[in-house]
C-alpha cells in the first residue's frame, strides 16, 4: 500500500509530535477539567495535524490552502490554551517554555507552507 503523501510534510510531522506532546502533558491536569480545558486544548492541538491531512487529501491548491488556513486559527487557539493551562499551573515551566517554542517553531513553518500554495 502507498504510503500517505502528508506523511512526508515537515509541518505535518511537527504538529503532530506537538499534538501527541500536549496530550501527555495534559493527562496531569486535575479531573474537574476532563470536559473543559483538558477537552478543548486536546481537540485544538489535534485540529492543526489534521486539517493539514484533510487539505492535502483534497484537490487543489485552494483548497489545501483553506485547510492551512484553519490550521493557522487552531494553531493560534492551542497558544492561547497553552499560556492560560500555564497560568491556571496546570504545566510546569519547562513543559511551557518547551510547548511555546516548539509551537512557535511550528508557527514560522505553517505560514511558509501557507504563502507557498496560497501564492500569497
Amino acid at each position: 500500500m502507498e504510503e500517505e503523501r502528508w506523511l512526508k510534510l515537515e509541518v505535518w510531522k511537527l504538529s503532530d509530535d506537538l499534538a501527541y506532546r500536549f496530550y501527555q502533558v495534559t493527562k496531569n491536569f486535575p479531573k474537574g477539567e476532563i470536559y473543559g480545558l483538558t477537552s478543548q486544548v486536546r481537540r485544538a492541538a489535534l485540529s492543526v495535524p489534521t486539517n493539514i491531512v484533510e487539505g492535502y487529501s483534497r484537490k487543489g491548491d485552494k483548497e489545501l490552502s483553506r485547510f492551512i488556513n484553519i490550521s493557522l486559527g487552531s494553531l493560534a487557539e492551542t497558544k492561547y490554551l497553552l499560556y492560560f493551562s500555564h497560568r491556571l499551573g496546570y504545566l510546569k515551566d519547562e513543559d511551557y517554555d518547551n510547548l511555546r517554542n516548539s509551537y512557535d517553531k511550528l508557527g514560522k513553518l505553517l505560514w511558509k507552507f501557507y504563502e507557498a500554495v496560497s501564492g500569497k
